[in-house]
């Protein structure tokens, strides 16, 4: 007897496959209509069309708090303004972030440029001139020099106000945003009540600035600043941890420290409750939107996916209603394109 072939149209429903469909960008009249339909082509291109998606799921969802994770030089790449119009449309609830990303944002905060660097001109020559190059980009050194002479004078005030008590990152941003001049992604922060952390704070020109300040209080005898790491862990634990925090989501640009010291909330509460006998709810992210350029199998962390993130009990697996998507692009690409789409949306 011959067997019965199930038609291609029977596997497709059951499966529930859904069809792809050529690009019509003529058709299209918003960057958030283009998003959509690149949503059913691929490769990419279909990968930014779900991101947008999921990131409008995140946003929208009014019970879900969202944590933005920075790496790489975002804002010497020109994508500072994206930071603060995220702040001030409240699609983000707290920032961890590289120092050096920072940083460079409060030099253009106080009115500083960057410049194009010029592949003709050698590394060499921009050493002898104090031009500092990341990439495509150059950092005047004396921009880095200003920058600590503003910072200078917070990190004593704050120093002689928290003498003997502990000071972590999101206190010293905190402080800069209020009081530096500027328009700028801690100045906003402050004013929407975001709390900033750079848990890898010494990896920074901020960092050191630091550094310089402590060491200038033993030379001319005044307080130093009582700097603590722990302490942002713990303030970043009271606001996953917080009544008004339902869920959480992620969104992330590039990966680095900033990314799983977000993401290790969830290991953080488990071991807590394991070896201390604790009972505090689990914690695991709901949503997650990331745009980084590295492959996994590249073997480091920038390249993990939110899959491995489900083992260590860090997200929530899509079968229970997890929401990701990874993108693998220039983050100075794949993001202002979602954040417009966003806009396009009305969010």
């Amino acid at each position: 007897m011959k067997k019965e072939v199930e038609s291609v149209e029977d596997i497709t429903r059951r499966m529930n496959l859904q069809p792809m469909r050529p690009l019509d960008v003529a058709s299209t009249t918003t960057t958030s209509d283009l998003l959509a339909a690149m949503a059913d082509t691929a490769f990419t291109g279909r990968t930014l069309g779900e991101a947008a998606d999921v990131m409008q799921a995140m946003l929208s969802d009014p019970d879900c708090k969202v944590v933005m994770t920075l790496s790489g030089a975002m804002t010497m790449a020109g994508m500072r303004r994206l930071i603060i119009e995220m702040i001030e449309r409240k699609w983000v609830h707290c920032i961890i972030s590289t120092g050096a990303l920072v940083g460079h944002g409060m030099v253009e905060a106080l009115g500083m440029m960057h410049y194009k660097a010029d592949p003709a001109i050698s590394d060499r020559e921009y050493y002898g001139l104090g031009l500092n190059r990341v990439y495509d980009t150059l950092e005047p050194e004396p921009n880095l020099d200003a920058l600590e002479g503003q910072v200078r004078g917070v990190f004593r005030t704050l120093g002689a106000e928290r003498a003997g008590k502990p000071v972590g990152t999101v206190d010293i941003l905190a402080r800069l945003g209020r009081e530096l001049p500027g328009e700028g992604i801690l100045q906003s922060a402050v004013q929407h009540e975001v709390p900033v952390f750079i848990p890898a704070f010494t990896d920074s020109e901020l960092g050191l600035d630091l550094a310089v300040h402590q060491r200038r209080a033993q030379m001319h005898d005044f307080v130093p600043l009582q700097y603590d790491g722990m302490r942002d862990l713990a303030v970043y634990r009271e606001f996953c941890e917080a009544a008004s925090v339902a869920r959480l989501g992620i969104f992330t640009i590039g990966g680095g420290v900033p990314r799983n010291w977000a993401q290790q909330i969830g290991p953080f509460i488990d071991v807590l409750n394991k070896r201390l006998g604790l009972q505090t709810p689990n914690i695991r992210f709901s949503y997650g939107v990331r745009i980084c350029p590295d492959p996994v199998h590249y073997g480091h962390l920038s390249g993990c996916t939110y899959s491995e993130g489900v083992s260590w009990g860090k997200f929530i697996p899509r079968a229970e209603g997890g929401r990701y998507a990874e993108v693998l692009l220039d983050a100075t690409v794949g993001w202002p394109i979602l954040v417009r789409a966003m806009l396009d949306r009305g969010l």
